[in-house]
């Protein structure tokens, strides 16, 4: 990596790496939601800025309709396999939000893509491969740092479920948005996943809140 990349370093290690190890031991004095928002928004307006980034790669519905049919279709295979794991390692948990707090539940299947899935794959995809391209310059090197920045950003939940299913969720999010250059359907893709996840049980692993 050249000399001149080293800023980039530094700045991908503080937010990427710093951030989320600082908010394990910090918290924060207004919901995390909103400290997500403000991130997504400032990495909106400088996408909006820079030089060469293509707009369209924010919705893009020509790559979601390219691309939707091979979406379902991964998940009508690994969203069994999902059900699966929680019957039979953890049966306690099986809808347990939306047996103790259905409101709850609805209202999570409703704003989760809006609130929290956009705007995570604006910051982890679409920022993040054209930001540091310069200084992750393969397609393999930009996949597996947003798969694994991603995954870590998770260690926040503190414990290995949420970084083993964000690591998974994360790779093949990056893959899709590599591979469609649509936003539009990796945000599809994210949020098939976790609205899954919250329906199933596995929702404990990624929230701390009375619900669960």
């Amino acid at each position: 990596m050249a000399a001149g990349n080293a800023p980039l370093i530094v700045e991908f290690a503080v937010v990427f790496v710093g951030v989320p190890a600082l908010l394990t031991t910090y918290r924060l004095p207004v919901p995390k939601i909103l400290l997500l928002l403000a991130v997504a928004g400032a990495c909106l307006t400088w996408l909006l800025r820079a030089p060469g980034f293509d707009r369209k790669v924010l919705w893009n519905t020509e790559g979601f309709r390219r691309g939707a049919r091979g979406v379902l279709r991964l998940f009508a295979v690994t969203a069994p396999l999902l059900v699966a794991g929680v019957l039979v390692f953890d049966p306690e948990s099986w809808l347990g939000l939306a047996r103790r707090s259905p409101i709850i539940w609805l209202l999570v299947m409703v704003l989760y893509p809006l609130l929290s899935v956009y705007p995570q794959e604006l910051i982890y995809r679409a920022f993040l491969f054209h930001r540091y391209r310069p200084l992750l310059r393969t397609e393999a090197m930009l996949t597996w740092a947003s798969a694994l920045s991603f995954a870590w950003m998770h260690i926040i939940y503190g414990n290995a479920v949420a970084l083993l299913l964000s690591g998974c969720g994360g790779f093949l999010f990056a893959t899709t948005y590599r591979r469609s250059g649509s936003l539009l359907l990796a945000s599809f893709q994210h949020a098939l996943y976790g609205c899954l996840i919250f329906t199933i049980g596995l929702g404990r692993h990624f929230y701390r809140g009375p619900a669960f």
